[in-house]
């Protein structure tokens, strides 16, 4: 028989970053963007772009990127009461953002409607199927029943109409949201099937989307597709409003390794899978759960005698599957083993299978690193620069004699009161020394320029790079024995996006060490 395949949407994006503590930049989002299309994630929510001017850029400059098959989906509610859709502000955002899907968000809930929208029933479903005629003949158009489950208990029959109403205005998606995420699976399955039922006369398919506020949003998710649904959307690390969404990581796995009869990513490989999971969590600047099924670093973790012996003899004893297949790894807590399958992962394109010798090193300086608090996940142009230097191929284009870096308030009589940081750097270049000052709005921004002001005569294609994004972390003591912060700097020039790494307990320092290693990838590119 074969096996039936579940569509992926992804909306970490637009509702992921409406968590507590994540804000993403225009540079995060596209490199998130581009990773979600490498692991074959059907639909990539980039956000509202009626909202903000960064999701209108993200929109325009994701055009520019190779996604593959995935297809990029702009968000947005209903056209506004008393207004034609044609006119509507959003309604024309939609359209001008040009991507392939378009997701439309309407109430379902007559509470919703009556009480938030303040109109009539036959107002809303009007706004409902208005809005999905006039975008359905600029792109594919899915709508999320915002708050469905919860309508459903309240008004069953107006519930429906709300779905017919999309579906007969040209929606190819209808996603069921369990937006307050108070549902149980046997409901979801219940009303879902319901759902479909009621819809068996319209060209539409069923998607749906849960959070997470019962612990319950991965099986209320697969209590849907169970029930028929053929869309499943959510975060990745289940990132979220409140408590989140459903984490895609899990449900992902769940219904490629557990479930039978169905199929996720066109049957792509999941090894991708945890390092796509620490990716996010290191745009997004927050801490791994080391707990999270499948891909937390305590997900094949074993402390203890007994399991210990166990695993030793038969791994399944203690393990529901092998964490190999989604990119994880055993670790035995007594004698440390994390990082080997992801640093082995990121060093396959450097083709260093067959040199055992050479890689044992490596991974032995990844683990020393690793427990100073370094992790490669986010910046594969230190570790380039890591594997040049064991392998001996690499050549420093300057060598850092000293800097300093001076910062504090500006306020004298007849100026205005700033901050300032002003950082001055001596190199040494071949065999010339190179003595050099400059200003910037923070110390790194002036230890950057004062960089670049030394290095610009002898190396012009500097001019080309650009830093794009700076973010600082204080690493758990539990990771490393030396080292208290973490600074990772994203940079680009016209041709790439590369992230490096520097740890330190000095914050300059740390932030110098990435830097040079940012410029350092930048030359090595382009230079013998």
């Amino acid at each position: 028989m074969n096996a039936k395949p579940i569509l992926i949407y992804d909306t970490t994006l637009r509702d992921g970053s409406q968590g507590e503590g994540v804000s993403f930049s225009l540079q995060d989002k596209l490199n998130i963007a581009e990773r979600l299309a490498e692991i074959g994630i059907d639909f990539i929510e980039g956000g509202y772009p009626l909202s903000n001017e960064k999701d209108v850029a993200f929109f325009r400059e994701i055009k520019k990127r190779d996604l593959g098959q995935s297809k990029v989906c702009a968000f947005g509610m209903t056209r506004r009461k008393s207004m034609q859709a044609k006119d509507d502000p959003g309604m024309k955002a939609l359209v001008e953002a040009g991507t392939p899907c378009i997701t439309l968000v309407g109430k379902t809930w007559d509470y919703h409607a009556t009480e938030v929208l303040r109109v009539t029933l036959e107002e809303n479903l009007a706004m409902i199927g208005e809005s999905a005629e006039f975008l359905s003949r600029n792109a594919e158009l899915i709508y999320d029943a915002e708050h469905f489950f919860d309508g459903y208990h309240a008004n069953p029959e107006y519930a429906i109409k709300t779905l017919k109403a999309a579906a007969a205005g040209g929606a190819t998606w209808l996603s069921l949201c369990d937006t307050n995420g108070g549902t149980l699976p046997e409901r979801v399955s219940e009303v879902t099937r319901a759902a479909i039922e009621a819809l068996a006369d319209y060209n539409v398919q069923i998607g749906i989307h849960c959070h997470n506020d019962c612990e319950l949003a991965v099986a209320n998710s697969l209590a849907a597709v169970d029930a028929g649904a053929t869309q499943v959307q959510g975060t990745i690390n289940g990132i979220g409003e409140r408590c989140g969404n459903v984490d895609l990581i899990s449900m992902i796995s769940n219904l490629a390794l557990k479930k039978k009869g169905f199929t996720v990513l066109g049957g792509r490989s999941l090894k991708p899978l945890t390092q796509l999971s620490r990716f996010v969590y290191e745009t997004a600047n927050l801490q791994w759960r080391n707990s999270q099924p499948f891909v937390g670093q305590s997900a094949f973790a074993h402390k203890g005698g007994m399991h210990v012996h166990a695993i030793n003899k038969a791994a399944k004893t203690y393990e529901h599957i092998d964490p190999a297949l989604i990119g994880n790894e055993r670790r035995i807590l007594v004698s440390e083993l994390s990082g080997r399958s992801n640093i082995t992962a990121l060093a396959t394109k450097h083709k260093l299978e067959d040199d055992r010798e050479l890689m044992d090193k490596i991974l032995a300086e990844v683990v020393r690193l690793e427990n100073q608090g370094y992790q490669f996940e986010n910046a594969g142009a230190s570790f380039d620069l890591l594997i040049k230097r064991i392998a001996g191929s690499y050549t420093p284009h300057f060598e850092t004699i000293k800097y300093r870096v001076v910062a504090g308030d500006r306020n004298t009589e007849g100026e205005a009161s700033g901050v300032f940081a002003e950082a001055i750097i001596k190199l040494k270049v071949g065999d010339a020394l190179w003595f050099d000052a400059a200003e910037g709005h923070g110390p790194v921004n002036a230890l950057d320029a004062a960089l670049r002001k030394a290095l610009s005569d002898e190396y012009p294609q500097l001019a080309e790079m650009r830093l794009t994004d700076y973010k600082v972390r204080v690493v758990d003591s539990g990771s490393g024995t030396a080292a208290s912060i973490r600074v990772n700097i994203e940079s680009t020039d016209e041709h790439e996006s590369w992230g490096t790494i520097g740890v330190s307990e000095n914050i300059i320092e740390a932030s110098w060490n990435a830097l040079v290693d940012a410029v350092e990838y930048k030359l090595h590119k382009s230079t013998p």
